[in-house]
């Protein structure tokens, strides 16, 4: 397992291509981001913006590098603009996520499986930006992960979800092992079999699983951290032992713990001092590479 310092994104271009069966993305949820509008935004809703977004781009067909076919056959640099045009703010997360999704992509096995988390401010603008990028016909699932733990607002529904989009390097070859997947409870018992009951279901797309708690193991004091029981069943899922994972935002390295009970091998990337140091105390075994 290595454990390297540094920007993300810097680390990511020296890695080979194709040398990843996942690569799991955990970045910043963008969720402290301050609104502003740009001068010379427009106003008036969605067909406004939408003309702002055909003035600025221009009507000739798109070309070179920033030209993407996925997402109804729209061009890349089209689709970018009018999103950016919804959301003024969103244009910079992008800008910052993008072209480390790019690499992720280039990093990834042919039999391979992409797994970005995000929450809600950003999932929906991300779906369709993945589509453009990497093509409809990638995209495999949209993972629900809930959870009932902390406050509860009483003025709107409370929050208490975060989303995993799962996108496949080739859909015809993708590794995909839910036999390997631990199991887990039926809601109604009483309605299956004791043999099923006493085995368990399969996991759906909604996964209901605690947070970190605050006592246990588990526990390294890291803001961030995600529980262990979310990444064992992706890895499990879409990697064989011996196999390699990425994980770009590494944070307190639940996924390379997750990866080294489960025999596969990590890569772990994180720029925060102490998030390397969180990762030096947890995987003692890890070699740490020279920072930058």
């Amino acid at each position: 397992m290595a454990i390297h310092p540094g920007d993300n994104l810097d680390v990511a271009r020296r890695l080979p291509d194709g040398a990843f069966t996942v690569v799991y993305l955990d970045p910043p949820f963008n969720t402290g981001r301050t609104r502003t509008r740009l001068a010379g935004a427009p106003t008036g809703g969605p067909r406004a913006a939408s003309r702002a977004a055909r003035a600025v781009s221009g009507d000739a067909p798109e070309t070179g590098a920033d030209l993407h076919r996925g997402f109804r056959g729209q061009g890349y640099a089209r689709l970018r603009g009018d999103l950016g045009v919804y959301d003024d703010t969103f244009e910079d997360y992008w800008s910052f996520l993008e072209p480390r999704l790019l690499e992720a992509w280039r990093v990834l096995a042919a039999d391979g499986t992409l797994y970005l988390h995000l929450d809600y401010r950003e999932v929906h603008y991300a779906k369709v930006m993945l589509d453009a990028l990497f093509g409809r016909d990638h995209f495999l699932n949209e993972i629900i992960w809930a959870y009932d733990y902390g406050a509860k607002t009483k003025r709107r529904w409370p929050t208490k979800h975060e989303t995993i989009l799962v996108y496949v390097k080739d859909p015809d070859r993708y590794w995909f092992d839910a036999d390997a997947v631990d199991r887990e409870p039926y809601m109604a018992p009483g309605l299956v079999t004791a043999e099923k009951a006493a085995r368990g279901k399969l996991p759906t797309d909604v996964w209901w699983h605690t947070i970190v708690p605050t006592t246990g193991r588990e526990k390294t004091g890291y803001p961030t951290q995600k529980p262990e029981g979310i990444l064992r069943r992706m890895i499990q899922a879409s990697s064989r032992p011996g196999d390699a994972v990425l994980d770009l935002f590494a944070g307190s390295g639940t996924t390379g713990a997750v990866a080294a009970a489960l025999g596969r091998r990590a890569v772990l990337v994180d720029d925060n001092p102490e998030a390397i140091e969180v990762m030096r105390r947890r995987l003692p075994d890890a070699v740490v590479l020279p920072g930058p």
